[in-house]
């Protein structure tokens, strides 16, 4: 399993290289203010940081539970992918709402935009990283 340190750089990482991609996306997608993307997407990503770390505990142990290995498949990461997004958008919606002063279904399908990059994103990403920063065999 990872260390401490490796999974403070992975959910920082992530979500910095995360915000690069997003904040100008967003602001140009949804012809808002980037400050205002800005806002909501730090937030968000603030949220995320949190739920990255404890997420992935609770993932890895349950994989190395059932799997006996930490070591992902195509099909496991699309599912640690999609747990991660559902749960991140139950906890963003009422912020987004607020903060941009938009309805509940404007700021759910705007989550859900944010939802489908991160998606991809997130997969991505931690393929990348899991090649850059490989597990040890024992893992």
């Amino acid at each position: 399993m990872r260390t401490t340190s490796d999974r403070i750089r992975h959910a920082v990482s992530f979500e910095i290289i995360g915000l690069l991609l997003v904040i100008p996306l967003g602001a140009m997608g949804f012809g808002m203010p980037a400050a205002d993307i800005g806002v909501v997407s730090i937030a968000a990503a603030t949220a995320a940081t949190l739920w990255n770390y404890i997420y992935n505990i609770i993932f890895d142990q349950a994989m190395k539970r059932w799997r006996g290995t930490v070591h992902k498949t195509a099909p496991a990461r699309v599912l640690h992918a999609v747990l991660f997004e559902g749960g991140l958008l139950l906890a963003t919606l009422p912020f987004i709402a607020l903060y941009l002063g938009i309805g509940l279904w404007r700021a759910f399908l705007m989550d859900l935009a944010f939802v489908v990059f991160y998606l991809i994103y997130t997969f991505v990403f931690n393929w990348a990283y899991d090649r850059v920063f490989p597990l040890l065999e024992d893992a």
